[in-house]
């Protein structure tokens, strides 16, 4: 019997200054990479950081897209980004201006603050597709950025572990859902403290899960109205 040939997962290269050096190559030295994280969750805000990075400056060892590292390696990352990086800047969208704007453009308005925070820029290079929520003034979309730029890389990096701070914070004042660990995204822990317990200040009323369990508070209050 033949037996079908292992083909080798596919090895992507690490995030690198090919982006950044279009611009710096053409005298644009000051770019600032932007990202956020925090969408998906159904608690919490959004968090977004800008980066600018030396021009020409040496890479930084390990650095890979968030997603793709544990806890400790993106703790010795952002260590690492805050010590080399020229300026750094953390904006953050709250639940009542994720309910308020709607997620998409709360996300903008996180990454509008964060720009805001590290001073003049040339271009910004930002992870996603462009929306009409964009003010960013000169920038460059790029899907999948995180995994390309290194500026990109280290915004995604730092806005997950800032974010990810918040959300252990906040599992002190409730316990309950875990956020220490799922940092507010629907895990199973997560989704049976929301239907034992209900939902918090910082829940997201305009996410399904949530929408749902406020469905059955409603229908128990109409129950007992009319009981």
């Amino acid at each position: 019997m033949r037996t079908a040939a292992r083909i080798p997962p596919r090895v992507l290269p690490p995030p690198n200054f090919s982006i950044e050096s279009e611009f710096w190559n053409s005298d644009r030295r000051r770019v600032v990479g932007i990202d956020e994280v925090g969408m998906g969750p159904i608690s919490g805000p959004i968090v977004s950081a800008a980066v600018i990075l030396a021009a020409h400056g040496d890479p930084i060892e390990g650095l890979r897209d968030s997603k793709a590292l544990s806890r400790p390696q993106r703790q010795r990352l952002e260590s690492e980004i805050r010590r080399l990086a020229i300026a750094i800047g953390v904006g953050a969208a709250s639940v009542a201006e994720i309910e308020s704007l709607n997620v998409l453009c709360a996300a903008r308005l996180a990454m509008r603050r964060a720009i805001a925070r590290v001073g003049a820029y040339d271009i910004a290079i930002v992870d996603g597709r462009p929306s009409r929520y964009d003010h960013f003034g000169p920038c460059r979309f790029f899907v999948g950025g995180d995994a390309l730029s290194a500026s990109i890389a280290c915004a995604s990096i730092v806005a997950k572990e800032t974010r990810d701070r918040l959300m252990r914070r906040l599992a002190i004042r409730h316990p309950e859902y875990g956020w220490e660990r799922n940092a507010g995204y629907a895990s199973r822990q997560h989704l049976d403290a929301l239907r034992e317990y209900g939902p918090t200040p910082y829940h997201r009323r305009g996410y399904r899960p949530v929408q749902a369990r406020l469905a059955l508070d409603e229908n128990i209050a109409a129950v007992g109205a009319t009981a």
